[in-house]
């Protein structure tokens, strides 16, 4: 089994992916088959790893939207056919970002 900070670092990973490839912006995401893919398959994994986190660990981040995080990651695996772009890319661009923020300092907290 994967320690929690593991599943951490895994999000924070996850999201450095994804990060990479925004420079491009909204059009050629929209364009890019592979690219939608690769936003997908990374926030699959950020779900994922959420939802392996011991309660007790994301309760100590009450402030991160844990169901959601890991809704979205149900979604992304079981309603493949019904994915909206559009919410794929307000995910990446609006929601990350503060995700990672959070995350790091949980991260930080539990490190210490």
């Amino acid at each position: 089994m994967r320690d929690p900070k593991e599943r951490l670092r895994d999000i924070l990973e996850a999201i450095a992916a994804i990060e990479r490839h925004l420079g491009g912006g909204k059009a050629a995401f929209e364009r890019n088959e592979l690219l939608q893919s690769w936003f997908l398959r990374h926030l699959q994994i950020i779900g994922e790893a959420a939802r392996r986190l011991p309660p007790e660990l994301q309760a100590l981040a009450p402030d991160i939207p844990w169901p959601k995080v890991i809704g979205m990651r149900n979604v992304l695996v079981h309603g493949y056919f019904d994915i909206d772009t559009e919410i794929v890319w307000q995910a990446v661009t609006r929601d990350l970002p503060r995700l990672k923020l959070q995350v790091q300092h949980l991260l930080d907290g539990v490190e210490d």
